[in-house]
């Protein structure tokens, strides 16, 4: 009898093809886009902006599959809320309803069930937005992880605002809104039982207020992303594909925490690589920039916002980093992700 041919790590999923960097796209871009292919999925944009009689709506799904649970500054409970409606804020809309699935393995403690799930509870109160719906399903132990959650949000996006990669333009100013990496570094420093002089706490958090301010002061602002899984890396590199333009970056001028920086060095990781799960960049043109930057710093979101970059014409798809010494290096998108299972 002959052997059946095995297959090669190319043909079977692994954990880069959901870590947010390039083989993650090739995935989207090479299985689902090809099966389920339409008008919104064709944006590649967080949220899918649907059209209504009387408005317009976002509408977003997430799965949270972070491990440990719970973690500084955070849990999966909290996370699930804050992330899922982060990605209806980036699309502009105001989040007003979410609904939650749970898959739960076998032998979880219910104690620890509760207090993942008024976690999610305080989080959804505190960001105004009702948990509408939901489902639960148990897996056989060994096969879950402790918990899974999946969530689906919806907000509505107000009149007039316009929000998307096309609108990219080159000249544009790139804004992070704070200090890149402390998400992925506080949730590595637990898994790995890693103590720091000071404790690295999760920016986990809702940005919806935040973006309402950015586009209250200046409603021309062309696109927001959140900078999650991959950090801010993978996303610029992500936009710079997309739109075809070159994305150079400061040193000097991107806000990075001491103890983040310390960290990285420390695990050997780049923390432009590293997830955040409270943190957008906006591209704005030019002359707005200074109002941009007035509006998110009078945020307790946004104290730390800073100009990191600009768009240039080309090279199209390339991300550099112009470095302290006034050199510059490429900012490659990885494969995968440095940090696995972040969020």
């Amino acid at each position: 009898m002959s052997t059946p041919p095995r297959a090669t790590p190319a043909e079977r999923i692994e954990l880069a093809h959901g870590a947010g960097g390039r083989r993650m796209t090739e995935l989207i871009d090479g299985l689902f886009k090809r099966h389920l292919s339409n008008a919104w999925l064709e944006r590649g944009e967080d949220s899918a902006v649907l059209a209504r009689p009387d408005g317009r709506i976002a509408a977003t799904t997430d799965g949270y599959v972070i491990d440990p649970l719970v973690f500084p500054g955070g849990d999966i409970g909290s996370l699930a809320v804050h992330g899922t409606i982060n990605d209806l804020a980036m699309a502009g809309a105001r989040p007003f309803a979410l609904t939650a699935g749970f898959i739960l393995e076998e032998g979880l403690a219910l104690a620890e069930l509760d207090r993942i799930v008024a976690s999610m509870a305080a989080a959804a109160v505190a960001a105004g937005v009702a948990v509408v719906g939901g489902d639960t399903k148990v897996v056989e132990r060994g096969k879950g992880d402790g918990v899974f959650i999946t969530t689906t949000g919806v907000g509505e996006i107000p009149p007039g605002v316009e929000l998307g990669v096309e609108r990219i333009a080159v000249g544009d100013v790139v804004v992070v809104s704070g200090t890149v990496g402390d998400h992925g570094v506080a949730v590595m420093s637990r898994r790995a039982g890693i103590a720091f002089e000071t404790e690295i706490v999760s920016d986990s958090a809702p940005l919806h207020e935040l973006v309402a301010r950015m586009l209250q002061r200046v409603p021309g602002l062309h696109a927001l992303r959140d900078p999650t899984r991959g950090g801010l890396a993978a996303t610029l590199n992500e936009i710079a594909v997309a739109r075809g333009v070159g994305i150079t970056l400061r040193a000097d001028r991107l806000p990075v925490r001491d103890g983040v920086n310390a960290a990285c060095e420390l695990l050997g990781l780049d923390p432009l690589h590293v997830a955040n799960e409270g943190k957008l960049v906006a591209f704005c043109p030019p002359d707005a920039a200074e109002a941009l930057l007035a509006a998110m710093r009078a945020h307790p979101l946004g104290r730390d916002a800073a100009v990191a970059g600009t768009v240039a014409a080309g090279p199209p798809g390339l991300v550099e980093l112009e470095t302290g010494f006034g050199g510059r290096r490429v900012v490659d998108w990885l494969a995968g992700d440095q940090l696995p299972r972040i969020c």
